[in-house]
């Protein structure tokens, strides 16, 4: 933690407008979306002993204005930040809390109510005051506690409630300061079922935690990993100067290199600060150590260099193997200090995933459930957000068949990432994903089943476990929860899509997953309208979701480009997404909000969409760039995300860097190189470029998060575990704080400092797959642009017209035409299928097939291409059960071609 008092013009937090409302998504409050992720620890029997003071102590008075550590004690806002396990949902409704407590649990502790966030100091007064009552009565045992392991007990105070309020205060010394320790009451242990309440929850005493400065840094802002060099290179400059500024690039040597003036911009909204901009993108220079001086500041050191971005790609994409439930993890493979046992099991304390039942009443039979990834900072794993990461990262290898500055996957090939199934002649990244699609599967539920073909929403602990915990050490009980309609969507979906990519590398598992795709469809038809409850979040994230329409588009989508079905193309034009805005300015797209990826898949995987529709699907891509492109050039910290605070919300990093992934298949589909740029330079923001002048990826920067909210990764709790592992990508600022650590040091603050490197900060800090695979797709992405210099003119043109189909083949002939100006003298014409196709024979040219990459070189005499001139050559393919569609990228002597030729 940075307790740092300086003098950095508009760092400090400022308020906000009151009452604070944050907008609506899909009609249900973000600020309730936003709820699925609670973490929080629960006291186990060994944390009974008492060592606050005894009841027969003397105390000095607590003065009647001693600072209260309680937030809405009164709950007259709500729930909010109070949390419960054990027990059933909680209801604020008429003023107070209320909640339902199950009969016959063992021990007191098995249920509770509780607020983090508590601040104490050592040897203070504090007096404790409540509200409680029990219908027909229960035993209630309130605990001041060290919110994670040991749970130490500072103080502790026995009452019996009734069914008439009875008032409860104690008076008591706090032995040890804390300033983030836990009030929970322990309501389990009655014999008959409960309906128990709180009000006027109070504890006064001690002082007030000390205002929150954090620690910014130097007033010049910059991407802490560096630029790249034809690329655009923007700093930022906190400063309470009106006019224009001058400033200097200096190299590591100190010799100045370039200058210029800054622009000024005002006070920027998102962050409340009095900024400059600069802009030093002429200088294109490779180097290392280089720093800007602007205002008597300095920035932290950076590089400029064309293979920035490399190791990223690999870093971002091993945060899922880190992740990996039910396997050990290999530290020769990522490092020794994240090496561990496999997780859920079934190997005590674990009663594991691999025979696990549902929730009461859901269903009489167990499902082995094993694998996949942890989803976040817990041990639960949910479909509907596991599935946009891993169709994230099967797009990550899908657009090497049809991204120019991809060139054709080499770089995601087998062999390039810290997998085990490295050297099986898969691509990495497909193994990686399949990691995850295999758990999908096994959520879907068996034939002969009520629901049969339907997905579990998600299984996860019974109840919340604390912070840190190995998955090999959680102790809870596993439980499948009812499948839900999106859930079933998110698997058709992701199954159709793995269909088509693992066709050429393992073909019973693609036609798996096409039947578990077409399966999982038919039921979702057959069961439109399942929601997962907004109420089932004990032990686990929510994850509701009650407007379906975009996962029924998406799915359409994904089984329409794997099979080319004009069933599927019926359901995708009959969609209102279908022509409807499906890009939000605040986010492209979520796991609640998948429309778009049918949008964005549409527009660059080859299908037989017609010619008007696929322009206008494609145009509706760049319009919205182009939207993320004005947010950008308006923003002074550079970012494709509106100056608002609505903007700022739980995983907003996210919302970032999704946006800059259709600014990055804008620039895919046009080459026009204002779309690369911006998607390059919202990446500044990630990197340093930010209020708090903070990389929000780990390991990468001069100043980056380290203590994300993680079980897994608690190194700031315990030093024996790692952090997260270097590519790690934090939720980022949230201006609906909603988890009380966070809401005691920054209340008020303006939506760019909304965010704290904490553990115990869940709402701003925490890690999730959803987050990294979309770091991924931009990592991937960035290190693809090489030095990002002028997009090269088209020197070729091609056309591949299939000239006839018939059950089991089909026939095709490819024209590659040298529209440059120089005669070509030997040729290598490339492009990848879609899906299980596959070269029986050729002619006029040697043609080969890799995966799905097929590869056609000259022969002898027809090796030259004058300029304007053309060679033809044609094979026969065999053509299997999926669509057939003809590419939309060929490359000659890789360079790529305009199509179609003309």
């Amino acid at each position: 933690m940075r307790w740092k008092h300086r003098a950095d013009i508009g760092s400090a937090p400022r308020g906000l407008p009151a009452p604070h409302r944050s907008p609506t998504r899909k009609g249900i409050p973000v600020i309730l979306i936003r709820r699925r992720r609670r973490h929080l620890a629960v006291l186990a029997a060994t944390t009974l002993v008492l060592t606050g003071a005894s009841a027969g102590t003397a105390h000095a008075e607590v003065p009647p204005d001693a600072p209260e550590q309680i937030s809405n004690g009164d709950f007259s806002a709500g729930v909010a930040p109070w949390f419960s396990y054990g027990t059933g949902a909680l209801d604020a409704g008429d003023g107070r809390l209320c909640t339902t407590v199950a009969g016959g649990l063992a021990n007191p502790w098995d249920a509770g109510i509780g607020h983090d966030g508590v601040h104490l100091n050592a040897g203070a007064e504090y007096v404790l005051g409540f509200d409680v009552s029990a219908t027909p009565g229960a035993a209630v045992k309130a605990v001041l506690q060290l919110g994670s392991a040991p749970y130490t007990t500072y103080a502790s105070v026995e009452t019996t409630a009734g069914t008439e309020p009875k008032r409860v205060t104690q008076t008591f010394t706090v032995p040890a300061a804390n300033d983030n320790a836990q009030l929970v009451f322990q309501v389990g242990g009655a014999t008959a079922e409960q309906r128990l309440c709180l009000d006027n929850v109070s504890l006064r005493g001690g002082e007030a935690a000390p205002p929150y400065q954090p620690d910014t840094g130097p007033r010049v802002r910059v991407n802490q990993v560096g630029y790249l060099p034809g690329g655009p290179k923007n700093a930022t400059v906190v400063t309470g100067a009106t006019d224009p500024l001058p400033w200097q690039l200096r190299s590591a040597a100190g010799a100045v290199v370039a200058s210029g003036e800054s622009t000024p911009r005002g006070v920027d909204a998102a962050s409340g600060q009095p900024v400059q901009t600069i802009d030093f993108s002429a200088y294109r220079t490779p180097g290392t150590g280089y720093t800007l001086v602007a205002d008597g500041e300095t920035s932290h050191p950076f590089d400029i260099s064309g293979a920035l971005y490399d190791r990223l790609r690999a870093d971002s994409l091993q945060f899922f193997y880190a992740q990996r439930s039910g396997t050990p993890i290999d530290g020769d493979l990522i490092g020794a200090g994240y090496a561990r046992p496999a997780g859920h099991l079934g190997v005590e304390p674990n009663q594991g995933d691999t025979s696990v039942g549902c929730q009461p009443g859901v269903c009489d039979y167990s499902l082995d459930v094993r694998g996949g990834w942890y989803d976040a900072g817990d041990h639960g794993k949910y479909v509907v957000n596991g599935g946009i990461a891993a169709y994230q990262l099967l797009n990550t290898f899908e657009r090497t068949k049809t991204a120019e500055t991809a060139d054709g996957g080499t770089v995601l090939g087998d062999a390039t990432l810290r997998v085990p199934e490295r050297g099986n002649t898969v691509p990495d990244v497909l193994d990686e994903a399949r990691w995850e699609i295999e758990f999908l599967l096994r959520m879907q539920v068996p034939a002969g089943e009520p629901l049969a073909g339907m997905a579990h929403h998600k299984i996860h602990d019974r109840a919340w476990t604390g912070l840190p915990l190995a998955p090999q050490d959680d102790p809870q009980p596993r439980e499948l929860h009812p499948p839900s309609t999106a859930a079933t969507l998110n698997l058709a979906a992701v199954a159709a899509q793995c269909a088509r990519l693992f066709a050429p590398y393992d073909a019973a598992f693609a036609a798996h997953c096409g039947t578990a795709a077409k399966t999982a469809y038919a039921a979702a038809k057959a069961h439109p309208a399942r929601y997962a409850s907004v109420t089932d979040g004990t032990g686990g994230g929510a994850y509701e979701d009650d407007n379906v329409t975009d996962e029924f588009y998406w799915a359409a989508v994904e089984l329409y480009l794997t099979t080319g079905k004009k069933t599927y193309l019926d359901d995708v034009t009959a969609s209102p997404h279908h022509t409807g805005d499906v890009f939000t300015p605040g986010g492209a797209f979520g796991w609640q909000s998948v429309a778009a990826l049918g949008r964005l898949d549409l527009a660059t995987v080859p299908n037989g969409l017609p010619s008007a529709d696929r322009v206008r699907v494609r145009a509706s891509v760049t319009a919205a760039a182009d939207g993320y492109l004005a947010a950008l050039r308006a923003q002074a910290y550079g970012l494709p995300l509106p100056g608002d605070a609505a903007a700022y919300v739980w995983g907003s990093n996210s919302n970032v860097v999704n946006n800059a992934v259709v600014l990055g298949t804008a620039f895919d589909l046009t080459r026009d190189a204002k779309y690369r740029d911006g998607a390059v330079q919202a990446a500044d923001y990630l990197f340093g470029r930010n209020a708090l002048n903070i990389s929000y990826v780990t390991g990468w920067g001069e100043h980056s998060a380290q203590n994300q909210h993680s079980r897994i990764f608690g190194h700031q709790l315990n030093p024996d575990l790692p952090h997260p592992p270097a590519g790690s990508l934090a939720g980022g600022p949230n201006a609906g704080i909603q988890d009380p650590y966070a809401a005691q040091l920054l209340a008020g603050c303006q939506p760019m400092f909304c965010y704290v490197d904490d553990i115990n900060s869940y709402s701003t800090n925490e890690v999730a797959i959803n987050w990294n695979s979309a770091l991924a797709w931009l990592a991937s992405f960035l290190a693809d642009q090489g030095d990002a210099g002028a997009v090269p003119a088209p020197t070729c043109a091609a056309g591949y017209q299939i000239n006839g189909t018939w059950p089991d083949g089909f026939n095709t002939q490819v024209t590659v035409r040298n529209t440059g100006t120089s005669t070509i003298n030997g040729w290598t014409a490339r492009w990848a299928f879609t899906g299980d196709q596959s070269v029986a024979s050729a002619w006029s040219a040697q043609v080969s097939q890799s995966g799905a990459t097929v590869t056609a070189k000259n022969l002898s005499y027809n090796a030259k291409i004058a300029p304007g001139a053309s060679v033809t050559f044609g094979l026969i393919g065999k053509a299997g059960a999926l669509a057939n569609p003809a590419p939309t990228l060929i490359t000659l002597n890789g360079h790529a071609c305009t199509r179609p030729l003309t």
